[in-house]
């Protein structure tokens, strides 16, 4: 059978969407649980993944900051939204908030713990072999990874 050119445009921006979607729903499930993360969902997640968010570690007013530039943008978000927003990002992700190793993206790992490239890469190969690590200890067994790193930021580690 043969599609016509326009139905198969059609069909291959439809099957594109769809893997932007599961990518931003893997995105969304993989964030922290805390009061607010729907409206991160509806309001940030509608226009970029998590990567940039999950690697800052901002005070409130950063994240206020953040927030009122992608309002400017065109972002759609009621001010109660807004409030949910920056308070979850804040609690989740503020100046002094723990990394989740066992869900926390490249960007994330690599900034937080103050990672390389190919340290980074390591961590997340033996995250998807053996799955979540057990405790910030474990992460010091990652071939390839500087166990003095993870120790200096063992505080900011959890599971």
């Amino acid at each position: 059978m043969k599609i016509a050119p326009s139905l198969a445009k059609t069909l291959l921006t439809i099957a594109a969407a769809g893997a932007v979607f599961a990518a931003d729903d893997e995105e969304a499930r993989l964030l922290p649980e805390a009061p607010g993360k729907a409206a991160v969902i509806q309001v940030c997640l509608a226009c970029h993944g998590t990567g940039n968010i999950r690697k800052k570690r901002l005070a409130k007013d950063g994240w206020e900051e953040q927030v009122a530039d992608m309002i400017e943008r065109g972002a759609a978000a009621t001010p109660a939204q807004q409030e949910a927003v920056v308070e979850y990002l804040t609690r989740t992700f503020g100046k002094d908030s723990k990394i989740y190793v066992n869900t926390a993206p490249f960007e994330e790992l690599k900034s937080v713990l103050g990672l390389s490239v190919e340290e980074t890469k390591a961590v997340l190969a033996w995250r998807k072999e053996k799955g979540n690590f057990k405790s910030w200890q474990e992460l010091q067994t990652v071939p390839g990874v500087d166990a003095k790193k993870i120790e200096a930021r063992k505080d900011w580690i959890a599971l």
